[in-house]
């Protein structure tokens, strides 16, 4: 069951951005060593095992355009493997015999777990602010994101500075990457992206294209989209998405990303010129292009 369920997951496809952001800042912050490898496995584990307990949260039916692991096999054993999985990283972890490495990685999986509380706290909760919703994305997305960096540079005993500076570029890129997912939501190609349209929505939760539809929009648009996120469900996806469209909101949520993409650049360029260096910054234009 453990050998199927994990299969059906990793074999379905992602975008292994998290081992790649690893390695690509491995590489900028010193070098490349075999840790590093066992390092990138252990953070597509972790995040693997998010996806599985996630998808029963959510009571997902799709996933990277094929069926969910927990409509195919079941929700006990979705969670079950999940957990398998969480603890295998563990055992990894362990065998890289570096208290630091272990410390950044179990603080990463707590926050994580306080990420999704703090999520499913905030279903049909249309009052979100800006400042809330991006707490929750930082916990939820962008911690794992950030250990790629602050392990990178840890491993590398890089000074605290460049640790710190690791970690941030990480943070960022991770917040990028969700709010991409955000646009995503309400303005993707459903094959291209691999769930339905709307799939926010229909669970209640509110993100930042709806969080600006709501602070830029009429009194009727405010209540039709606060309507929705309140009931849940798709009924109104048409007119709310009519709204975001109407109230540029998708382009104020690309506007919020670039400022982040320009921290990264800034962050990056306190290093030296490497092809590690092109290809992190090429990777970050891309997480902010991509549609998928």
């Amino acid at each position: 069951m453990v050998n199927q369920i994990s299969a059906h997951i990793l074999q379905s496809g992602g975008k292994r951005m998290r081992p790649i952001l690893h390695l690509l800042l491995s590489g900028l912050s010193g070098k490349i060593c075999q840790n590093n490898y066992k390092i990138a496995a252990i953070l597509e584990l972790i995040h693997t095992a998010t996806l599985l307990h996630d998808d029963v949260v959510d009571q997902s039916v799709k996933r990277r355009n094929v069926i969910s692991a927990n409509m195919a096999y079941g929700n006990s054993a979705s969670v079950l493997v999940g957990d398998f999985i969480y603890s295998r990283s563990f055992q990894m972890m362990s065998e890289i015999n570096n208290l630091h490495v272990m410390k950044i990685l179990s603080n990463a999986t707590n926050t994580i777990s306080e990420g999704e509380i703090l999520q499913l706290l905030n279903i049909h909760n249309s009052k979100i602010n800006e400042q809330d919703y991006l707490q929750v994305i930082e916990y939820k997305t962008a911690k794992l994101f950030e250990a790629c960096g602050s392990l990178a540079a840890t491993l590398n005993n890089n000074k605290t500075r460049k640790i710190n500076e690791c970690a941030k570029i990480g943070n960022r890129f991770g917040v990028i990457f969700q709010l991409t997912d955000d646009i995503l939501d309400y303005s993707g190609n459903e094959l291209n992206i691999g769930k339905n349209l709307g799939a926010d929505l229909s669970e209640g939760k509110i993100t930042l294209p709806l969080i600006y539809a709501i602070k830029k929009g009429t009194k009727s648009q405010k209540i039709i989209i606060k309507t929705a996120i309140e009931k849940g469900g798709i009924e109104n996806l048409s007119d709310v998405i009519q709204i975001i469209d109407e109230t540029n909101a998708i382009n104020d949520v690309q506007s919020k990303s670039l400022s982040y993409l320009n921290e990264i650049n800034s962050l990056i360029d306190n290093f030296h010129d490497s092809s590690y260096k092109t290809l992190i910054k090429e990777l970050a234009e891309y997480s902010i292009q991509r549609e998928n």
